[in-house]
């Protein structure tokens, strides 16, 4: 037996406040930093919606706008829009109020102004180190859906052009407070909700199997998948007056099952949903509800060893001299799991055309094989299986 070696790298996330109500303590955390100019940034239908007043109203003077034309996978245009916006209102503090999009889109705001950019760029890995040539934009993120994106300092954006999604890592754009509050989710369609948690699940599970994976990771990982089992379905199927205690339930598992991501990275699944998601406008969760079975079981041949947590998130007794049968039975309980929330499983039900599979492939592996998250490289035809088996 060895000792265990590693290095954990927090980020500047400095406080997570959970529970019914909460949203009321958003103008507190922006006054304790003498934030006074606060730009919400959402999407249409919250832009629209009751919840948009509520928010206002929890920012109070402090509001400086509200920019709601964040779309699904964060087109980059749309980016522009936020960041001459920011820039006109002289915001001095970002609020990301939604789903993952406009999220990230928060972050990549922050992003831009930070390099004095028109709008926020893709990484571009031949760059030594991103250039800070105006402010940092402290960003505070309200979630209302499971996607955890707002625990990392991670954000993805699609080039209009090429359907391909990019993005960034900074954890300089990281929000500095996450306030969940489960009352903000009880608007959200059962089919976002009950896809994202699946998302939620598939942090959890990447980042357990990733080679870069950690006791500390694998333990909130286990904790997370089995959290997400027990509260997700009554969240939103069980009786109404629990639904909002499932609901803060479930929220919890999301923030768990990313606690590790910036750490470990993640994996097949994602680089899938970034694609598949930006290219054909498939919800980054629904893609999930898809490919996690397949990715897993393909990992349970790759890397059978890495399932001892995500077997005792699944309930599966584990052998580690034989880990393999094991590893089988987590993909199988995953997609039982999966069928129970009655969201899709297939490309087929989610309209991508199988004809055009194929044009994925390419950037799926760059993404990958790039975060060396797998000790091999993963292979075309290995890639074209999966899509296969995922149709």
């Amino acid at each position: 037996m060895q000792a265990p070696e590693g290095e954990y790298r927090f980020t500047q996330l400095e406080s997570v406040l959970f529970g019914p109500g909460k949203l009321l303590a958003l103008g507190r955390e922006l006054e304790r930093r003498g934030l006074k100019r606060a730009l919400v940034i959402t999407g249409k239908t919250l832009g629209s919606s009751p919840l948009i007043d509520r928010v206002k109203g929890a920012l109070g003077e402090r509001l400086a706008g509200v920019f709601s034309g964040i779309q699904q996978h964060v087109p980059s245009k749309t980016l522009a829009a936020a960041v001459a916006e920011a820039r006109r209102l002289q915001a001095d503090c970002l609020v990301g109020f939604g789903g993952g999009s406009p999220i990230d889109a928060a972050k990549l705001v922050a992003m831009a102004i930070m390099t004095g950019d028109a709008a926020p760029r893709p990484i571009d890995f031949r760059r030594a180190e991103t250039v800070v040539v105006g402010p940092l934009l402290p960003n505070f993120a309200l979630p209302t859906t499971l996607s955890a994106a707002e625990f990392t300092g991670g954000a993805g954006m699609t080039d209009e052009q090429t359907r391909h999604k990019g993005g960034r890592f900074d954890n300089r754009i990281q929000p500095l407070a996450v306030i969940m509050d489960p009352a903000l989710t009880l608007h959200t369609p059962d089919w976002l909700w009950a896809s994202t948690g699946v998302k939620a699940l598939d942090h959890a599970v990447e980042c357990a199997y990733s080679s870069r994976r950690q006791l500390i990771c694998d333990t909130l990982a286990a904790r997370a998948i089995k959290v997400l089992r027990r509260h997700l379905l009554p969240s939103f199927k069980g009786p109404g007056y629990e639904q909002v205690a499932h609901r803060g339930m479930c929220q919890l598992g999301a923030w768990m099952s990313i606690f590790g991501m910036h750490n470990t990275r993640l994996g097949i699944s994602h680089a899938l949903g970034h694609q598949i998601g930006a290219r054909w406008d498939v919800p980054h969760g629904v893609t999930s509800c898809i490919t996690v079975p397949h990715v897993m079981r393909f990992m349970a041949d790759a890397a059978p060893h890495r399932f001892e947590a995500i077997a005792e998130g699944f309930e599966v007794p584990f052998d580690a001299a034989d880990p393999r049968p094991a590893a089988m039975q987590c993909a199988e309980r995953a997609a039982e799991f999966i069928r129970e929330l009655g969201v899709p499983t297939r490309l087929s039900q989610a309209g991508v055309p199988r004809a055009e599979l194929e044009r994925i492939i390419e950037p799926v592996l760059a993404e990958i094989n790039g975060a060396r998250t797998l000790e091999n490289p993963v292979t075309a035809q290995d890639m074209t299986a999966l899509l296969e088996a995922a149709y």
